[in-house]
């Protein structure tokens, strides 16, 4: 028999609609009654429900911690943890678990669905009974997936390479920049070369978090103003989303305010606004400046996994300089160096 913690903070898998036909959370149990193949499976479940039911728009990083020490807590006793959470903010959530569990062996798997699940076209079925499936997989006693993930129609991406990009298809997230994980189709189908391997690892939690971390997003015309503005809070980290490989304007003035704001002391990580592809800093002359001033290099790294890094790096680090090292540094499998 398979035992498998489910962790159950809210969302729209298990909303249901009030009086004025808004949908508002409810809890485990109109799940359970929707599903009555869970009883048909050889599965032990236990389930870890949130008080109050959490829209996952309030996720914030005091619910991360707790979800991190539950886990912690039942790890020695679970083949594996579903957590069944809404899908608006589930990146960030897998990406910061990522980071705060460190040598995972057991799989994490994150799901949910784009209707509820009493519904009657509802994701939430497939999603969660596949999300149960590979939580429980093993190979000579051994758990397959050995990570943060999520699990959304019938597909299996790594946690912190995942974004959300459709509110409207079923086909709700993807992780361009890495392959997919698991494919289920009749069968699962493992892609075995992109799984993480922490077998001789020692598994260990970090609870630290500091959100000291701010965004700069650019755009043609941004004013002098904002952009300081931005870089004058008060914050250990900013990210800055720039243009195509990590490009930004050459002007003067723009150089002068990040070189000050560094100078103070604050780190700059430079990502990418396109979703496919990665920063490429020094490529061409728009981002040369940016490099010789001290700008971070993000290269492939979500958004999501850009902020929940820097939190998690920040949380464990006094050192700047030892957070600029390591946010440039694959720690976790949820970016590609090209240089």
């Amino acid at each position: 028999m398979h035992n498998i913690f489910i962790i159950y903070t809210g969302g729209t898998i298990g909303m249901v609609k009030d009086e004025t036909g808004t949908f508002v959370p409810f809890d485990f149990e109109l799940i359970k009654r929707n599903l009555p193949d869970l009883s048909r499976l050889d599965y032990k479940l236990t389930v870890h429900s949130f008080e109050p039911i959490i829209d996952s728009s309030n996720m914030k990083p005091e619910i991360w911690i707790e979800m991190a020490q539950i886990i912690k807590d039942n790890y020695a006793d679970y083949d594996g943890f579903v957590i069944l959470h809404g899908s608006d903010t589930m990146a960030f959530t897998a990406s910061v678990l990522s980071f705060m569990l460190e040598g995972l062996q057991k799989p994490v798997i994150l799901s949910g669905s784009q209707l509820p699940i009493g519904e009657i076209r509802t994701d939430a079925r497939e999603n969660m009974m596949t999300a149960l499936e590979i939580a429980s997989a093993k190979q000579d006693g051994v758990s397959i997936i050995q990570e943060v993930c999520i699990l959304f129609d019938n597909k299996l991406f790594r946690g912190n390479r995942s974004f959300k990009y459709n509110s409207a298809k079923f086909e709700a997230f993807r992780s361009p920049n890495y392959p997919v994980l698991v494919e289920a189709g009749i069968h699962l189908k493992y892609n075995t070369d992109a799984l993480l391997n922490n077998i001789d690892k020692e598994f260990i939690l970090h609870t630290k978090l500091d959100n000291r971390v701010a965004v700069l997003k650019l755009f043609p015309g941004i004013s002098a103003q904002t952009i300081k503005a931005v870089l004058d809070s008060n914050v250990r980290s900013i990210v800055m989303e720039t243009f195509g490989s990590g490009n930004t304007t050459t002007d003067t003035w723009f150089l002068d305010l990040l070189k000050e704001a560094i100078e103070q002391g604050k780190n700059i990580l430079n990502i990418s606004q396109c979703k496919v592809g990665s920063v490429e800093l020094g490529r061409y002359e728009t981002s040369q400046g940016l490099k010789s001033i001290g700008v971070l290099n993000g290269y492939d790294l979500t958004f999501e996994a850009a902020v929940t890094k820097l939190m998690y790096l920040q949380g464990e680090l006094e050192d700047q300089k030892e957070v600029a090292y390591w946010i440039e540094k694959d720690i976790r499998g949820e970016l590609t160096i090209n240089d």
